[in-house]
């Protein structure tokens, strides 16, 4: 096959060069040695870490980039095999777009995915009874849940979280606010042990 030629496994063949070229255009995660986030790259640049063996293939788009002699996988999550040290230092108070953001617009009671218009935070220990605005107490939640939960913790309400909320790695989510991320990339950004 010739050079700039994308590869479609399943079935229509080959694409011509304005596919190769959407697929040049990707963005691709890069993982920490230990599948922290740390930053988003080209797939050019990305293929170029992976040929250098300074990063291994997490995650793969179905089509192929071929060349001459060899043919490899779109990438879409790579993994550096050695560590970057990050700086710590760096906060982030949550706001409503932070938490919808951290919670993937998802309801952390019953699981329904909405709009920005129908969620709403949930203090997991009510304001009213001294519960703080911080990203371990606040949770995504539809209007339905919020309201049947009301003025009680989970626990006094009979309403298990689907994951514990916890404060998301502040590089994690500039990246993911600034690309739009991929739904690829959701397991490798958003934190918080599952419940």
């Amino acid at each position: 096959m010739r050079p700039g030629i994308l590869f479609n496994p399943t079935g229509s063949g080959r694409l011509a060069l304005g596919a190769w070229v959407s697929a040049m255009m990707q963005r691709v995660l890069v993982l920490n040695a230990t599948y922290e986030p740390l930053s988003i790259v080209s797939v050019k640049r990305a293929l170029i870490l992976l040929l250098k063996e300074k990063a291994e293939l997490i995650e793969c788009a179905e089509e192929r980039l071929h060349a001459a002699r060899t043919s490899l996988p779109v990438p879409l999550v790579i993994r550096l095999v050695y560590y970057v040290r990050i700086p710590r230092q760096v906060t982030m108070a949550p706001s409503r777009r932070s938490v919808l953001l951290r919670d993937n617009h998802t309801c952390q009671y019953c699981g329904a995915a909405g709009s920005h218009a129908i969620l709403t935070l949930d203090h997991l220990l009510p304001r009213s009874r001294g519960g703080e605005t911080t990203w371990e107490n606040v949770v995504t939640a539809c209007r339905a849940c919020n309201m049947r939960k009301g003025d009680r913790t989970p626990d006094e309400a009979g309403m298990a979280l689907r994951r514990r909320p916890g404060r998301p790695h502040y590089l994690a989510f500039l990246l993911l606010s600034e690309a739009g991320g991929r739904h690829a990339w959701g397991k490798y950004v958003f934190t918080g042990a599952e419940a």
